[in-house]
């Protein structure tokens, strides 16, 4: 399935808060649809289904994507969900998003995409290259780009930049000093509901 292009703010109130996907906030309270909340309870395959959709719309990736994800993290020692939340954070778009250099994670892919972002002194247009500990992030030195990034900068998307993570707002460099902990990361999801939704298939 092609990248999601509708409304976003209709997506927040079916699935929750999505920081990565919009910064607006809906003034509706109801979820979407001719008649707003059903009252009867969600089966277990409607929760795990909500959970997965979340992890796919805020970090903006399509359905093969994210199993081929699933996969690798199976493939890795240690809690498969915790270590599917870091790749999915160790993302380039997710990263710049999280250094601040943009307010959402498809703006961030805008600016890879559109070759502002450098890493370790090479021009990188891919944004789902996944960043490593020691790598650098920087603005191609050329106005245009610096002068997007510094706008964005002084608007954030979310007010904090993880620990594992460091930011030079002067000289628009940031840097990746390890992988993410669980508690920095900023979409409020059951990662295991996603691994049991995969394990069924």
């Amino acid at each position: 399935m092609a990248r999601y292009r509708g409304p976003r703010l209709r997506l927040c109130r079916r699935l929750g808060d999505l920081p990565g996907l919009t910064r607006k906030v809906s003034k509706k309270t109801s979820p979407p649809g001719d008649h707003g909340e059903k009252n009867r309870k969600p089966s277990e395959y409607a929760l795990r289904l909500e959970e997965k959709q979340k992890l796919r719309f805020n970090y903006g990736i399509g359905e093969r994507q994210l199993l081929r994800y699933i996969k690798a993290a199976k493939k890795v020692q240690g809690s498969t969900g915790y270590v599917l939340l870091q790749l999915l954070e160790m993302r380039l778009d997710n990263t710049i998003f999280r250094l601040g250099m943009a307010p959402t994670i498809p703006a961030a892919r805008q600016l890879v995409n559109h070759g502002h972002i450098c890493i370790n002194n090479n021009i990188v247009s891919i944004a789902s290259y996944q960043c490593k500990p020691g790598d650098t992030i920087t603005v191609k030195q050329q106005d245009n780009s610096r002068n997007l990034v510094e706008r964005y900068l002084t608007f954030p998307g979310l007010a904090n930049v993880p620990s594992h993570l460091e930011l030079d707002s002067t000289s628009l460099l940031g840097r990746v000093n390890g992988m993410i902990e669980r508690e920095w990361v900023a979409l409020q999801l059951n990662e295991l509901l996603v691994v049991e939704y995969y394990s069924r298939k």
